[in-house]
């Protein structure tokens, strides 16, 4: 088991774009949190994650914008392919997806399937 400062994991946040331009800035930030509040539940024993938390003040998040979603179910799939822990929030009852969270990783590891992405803005 490697040991890893907490400042050197960033933990990825993906949005359906469409939604970004459409939807309240609230709303919007609500379907983040609960994307973000259920992956760290889920992976709540992973080392990293751990860690992650260990040090609050200091936690790194990096938000990005998929064109569609279309686009997001797509980055879905190759991290589930690839064993990236992640959770896609799906807001119901509407059956849309919303945004993706993954657990904290060291970037180096997981920077490759975001390249694609712009920071939303």
């Amino acid at each position: 088991m490697r040991t890893m400062c907490a400042a050197k994991l960033v933990q990825y946040v993906i949005v359906n774009g469409e939604i970004a331009k459409s939807w309240p800035k609230g709303a919007l930030i609500a379907q983040c949190c609960h994307a973000v509040a259920a992956v760290g539940h889920l992976y709540a024993s992973d080392p990293d994650t751990v860690e992650y938390f260990k040090d609050l003040d200091n936690m790194h998040k990096v938000v990005l914008e998929a064109p569609d979603a279309g686009k997001l179910v797509s980055l879905g799939e190759v991290l589930q392919q690839n064993d990236v822990k992640h959770k896609v929030w799906v807001e119901q009852p509407e059956n849309l997806p919303t945004c993706i969270a993954l657990k904290p990783y060291p970037k180096e590891e997981v920077q490759k399937y975001m390249k694609k992405f712009k920071l939303l803005s």
